[in-house]
């Protein structure tokens, strides 16, 4: 579902990726690990069209994103650190005007209500204003518009960053259900932890290199820390 092939990112002499081979099939959720700068956030924007690679190709369902960018944003829902909503409007406002921005316009207010239940946002929070909720309660809503749009492919980036432990469980839940239904799912993260309880696979990445990969079924916690330590050094 998603695939990076000899993918590069240069800014004239610093590379910022290179020549990353990454694979994320459907059902999967793929963890990247590695310091700030190793190159992951490059590579989630490369795969959405936010940057342009300066050589190799990223491709979203075996569809080239360079090429396609608009074809492609059509399968995947992203979630950053901080997911970007409109706060003067309510969450059901929010996701009404994303789902329709996504080619959904059909849904109903018993559609969105589910949407919501799914994600355990509390019935009380959805008429409020964004404004007013937790970080915990905007990654919902932008799980929720992931529903809404369908998307087969998610891209996440420290989406659990600054939440609290049980926001954080909560937040691995969704995505464990997501995996569930053949979602292919990408987060780039620094918490070994969630990455070991919620990943499929684990890659760390340094300098703009996919150094090492793993299956989580394979390693331990203990493990998953060696590991990465030892590639810091």
């Amino acid at each position: 579902m998603l695939e990076a092939i000899n993918l590069r990112k240069a800014y004239g002499g610093y590379e910022a990726l290179k020549g990353l081979n990454l694979k994320v099939a459907a059902g999967e959720i793929y963890c990247l690990l590695g310091a700030n700068g190793a190159g992951k956030t490059t590579t989630i924007n490369l795969f959405l069209n936010f940057i342009d690679p300066t050589s190799g190709s990223a491709k979203v369902n075996d569809i080239e994103v360079s090429e396609n960018g608009l074809e492609t944003k059509k399968h995947l829902a992203y979630i950053p650190e901080t997911v970007m909503l409109y706060g003067g409007l309510t969450g059901l406002e929010n996701l009404d005007y994303f789902a329709k921005l996504g080619g959904h316009g059909s849904y109903s207010r018993v559609d969105y209500m589910r949407f919501f239940s799914r994600v355990g946002l509390q019935e009380a929070a959805i008429n409020k204003r964004v404004a007013t909720y937790s970080k915990g309660m905007r990654q919902k809503v932008g799980v929720a518009i992931a529903l809404a749009k369908q998307a087969k492919a998610l891209l996440l980036d420290e989406p659990t960053s600054g939440l609290d432990p049980k926001a954080s469980n909560e937040f691995s839940a969704l995505l464990k259900q997501l995996q569930g239904e053949g979602a292919a799912i990408l987060m780039a993260t620094h918490d070994l932890f969630r990455a070991k309880e919620t990943g499929t696979r684990i890659g760390i990445m340094r300098e703009g290199r996919l150094v090492r990969e793993m299956s989580t079924d394979e390693v331990s916690h203990a493990d998953v820390e060696r590991i990465y330590l030892e590639h810091m050094h």
